[in-house]
């Protein structure tokens, strides 16, 4: 508990032995009734004096209809009609309430603040062999770093020295420690287990991936969700008009019947059980856990309004490579026009691909060993590359690019991505590059279908062997290949459109390529987003270790916390429906009335708080 939780339960403890006394007092004496107000007044302030001054300054502040002002007119209407004991009660019990209410909101968010623990307290900078302890927004670009056991990377960088082993638990939720030695790169906000790393800054704090993850979460709350923007409505026309019902409930059968003391009652109990606490606090409470339960998994999901949208996920569209395969490619076959030899074809493409990181480019580069820098290149989007050699100008891109340019060819036959090769618009031969399957791939296809996902779709600007292939280990109903950026945005466009407004369309994809499918989609899921900034800005939600399995894992959690948060707004009213009925009619009395304003918040938390915990899956 806080400081100010720890004030609030001695208050509590001290009001409820100051009512006791009082009310073993009336029960054994006979004394005028204005002595028993004056001393039941004691334990009601003592208790509750917080809530009539927030209520007389939330009202100067033009904010009437709120929990407190309820409480106020509640509980003074008691004391004015008489009812002592039930005043007192009534306040005791709601701060008691209140107290519950703000250690498991705390628990909570303490809860996500550990698992989402990123922030470095210092980083150990090294110049010219003195050591520097500073703050990690300290550090620059460039800077040598160390790190010794135990300690979190405080910046993003590159291993320079040393061998270690790395926890990446934080950011993947991944167990197993990853080894590292020099060259590696290390990512902010995971620890380091064993060994001493000296390593070099590649980005300031600022720009870390801790940096941003954090940033992340602590906004996820500004994206709510539609139940929670509904209730916002809900709370801002119910509290007014259930205050005019109690009003009237008091006004109109008291007129009738002359017996003003039994209608005020009912009134007031009406009052009491009209607060929308359980709702207002456990709905956002709900969305919150279930964002920290992902986070935990590696899920990062951006905030409440994705994680209800990935709730409803009726089709589910991957990008091939990077997502559902490796992305880890090799050369399997090189067929080398008339003229030209295998190991000619393999070093054009990799001068033409010199300057490129993409893992087709790495693979051929790998295959082909050293080869001279071009002198100039043109990237040609989705077509592949343009280079000027000392052999000529080369070209190396799909069989798009040699139609396009007039260049007769001969398509190859092999299963695989294939890049084909032109020298002065000859061409010079293909090479077929295959990467494989990820491990769980066609496991998360299955889970999303036991899900209820009726659709799933793989996109590729590979060639169909390759696709057809693919798409058939990882379990997929359809699959379109050769496609260029925008005709991925189009088919996405166009199941959107099919679905209709009621079902969502997830695409999963990795984040740098796919920002404009990525953004088309109802939920965008970046693969591969550890360390990849393109990644974290483009989509919803962020697949922090790879893997695909944590998809359907994510649609679980979501559903799962939807569910928990229908639970909440169905169990809420209708137990205060019921009581605000019963004590309309008479049938019931204060006592059960604050049962259904603070018993039931207290209920509903208790529910919330179970989206904390993850369902299993993932790693």
């Amino acid at each position: 508990m806080t400081r100010k939780q720890k004030k609030l339960l001695l208050r509590i403890l001290i009001a409820c032995g100051l009512f006791a006394a009082v009310f073993v007092t009336e029960k054994l004496t006979d004394l005028n009734r204005f002595v028993y107000l004056g001393l039941y007044l004691i334990p009601y302030l003592t208790a509750g004096y917080d809530v009539l001054l927030k209520s007389a300054r939330n009202i100067s502040k033009g904010q009437v209809f709120d929990e407190m002002f309820l409480m106020a007119v509640a509980t003074i209407g008691a004391l004015v009609i008489g009812e002592y004991p039930e005043s007192v009660f009534v306040m005791v019990f709601f701060q008691t309430g209140e107290l519950f209410q703000n250690v498991a909101v705390g628990k909570s968010r303490r809860s996500i603040s550990g698992l989402m623990d990123l922030r470095p307290d210092i980083a150990t900078v090294v110049k010219d062999g003195i050591e520097e302890e500073v703050l990690p927004e300290e550090v620059c670009v460039g800077d040598t770093l160390l790190v010794r056991p135990g300690e979190k990377i405080p910046v993003d960088g590159v291993v320079s020295r040393g061998v270690s082993t790395v926890d990446t638990a934080a950011l993947t939720g991944e167990s197993v420690p990853a080894d590292v030695g020099p060259g590696d790169a290390l990512i902010s906000g995971t620890v380091n287990m064993t060994g001493t790393l000296y390593y070099t800054a590649s980005k300031e704090y600022g720009e870390s991936t801790a940096a941003k993850i954090l940033e992340l979460v602590e906004n996820s709350s500004m994206n709510k969700a539609k139940s929670e923007q509904f209730l916002t409505r809900f709370a801002k026309y119910y509290t007014p008009t259930v205050v005019i019902g109690a009003a009237l409930l008091a006004l109109i059968p008291s007129l009738i019947t002359g017996d003003w003391k039994d209608w005020v009652y009912r009134a007031l109990i009406f009052l009491v059980v009209s607060c929308p606490c359980a709702l207002v606090i456990s709905v956002p409470l709900s969305f919150f856990g279930g964002i920290g339960g992902a986070s935990s998994k590696g899920i990062l999901i951006k905030g409440a309004n994705y994680l209800e949208a990935l709730a409803d996920v009726k089709t589910a569209v991957f990008d091939k490579t990077g997502t559902l395969t490796t992305g880890s490619f090799t050369v399997t076959d090189v067929a080398p026009a008339e003229g030209f030899t295998k190991e000619q074809v393999l070093s054009l493409a990799a001068c033409a691909e010199y300057y490129s990181d993409h893992p087709i480019a790495l693979s051929v580069k790998q295959a082909a060993g050293d080869c001279d820098a071009p002198s100039d290149t043109k990237v040609l989007s989705g077509y592949g590359i343009e280079a000027k050699t000392a052999q000529g100008a080369v070209l190396a891109g799909n069989a798009a690019l040699m139609k396009e340019r007039g260049i007769a060819f001969t398509e190859t036959t092999k299963t695989g991505t294939a890049v084909y090769v032109a020298v002065e618009d000859r061409f010079a031969g293909s090479i077929v590059i295959n990467d494989t399957l990820k491990p769980r791939a066609a496991e998360a296809v299955k889970a999303l279908k036991a899900l209820g996902v009726t659709k799933t779709v793989m996109l590729t600007g590979d060639r169909e062997a390759a696709a057809e292939k693919a798409a058939k280990d990882a379990g997929v109903d359809e699959f379109h290949a050769g496609l260029l950026p925008q005709g991925k945005v189009e088919i996405v466009d166009a199941l959107c459109k099919a679905e209709g407004k009621r079902e969502t369309l997830l695409f999963a994809g990795d984040g740098i390529n796919d920002a404009p499918v990525l953004t088309r989609a109802d939920i965008g899921v970046a693969m591969g987003g550890l360390g990849s900034d393109a990644a974290i800005e483009a989509a919803d939600a962020v697949i922090m270790d790879d893997d695909p399995a944590k998809i359907p894992l994510a649609v679980a959690i979501a559903r799962r916390t939807k569910r928990i948060v229908r639970e909440n707004v169905i169990f809420a009213l209708g137990v205060k429906f019921a009581v605000l009925i019963l004590a309309a009619l008479g049938l019931t009395n204060m006592w059960v009335g604050v049962f259904a304003d603070v018993g039931v918040a207290v209920l509903a938390i208790l529910n919330a708080m179970r989206t904390l915990k993850a369902p299993g899956g993932g790693k």
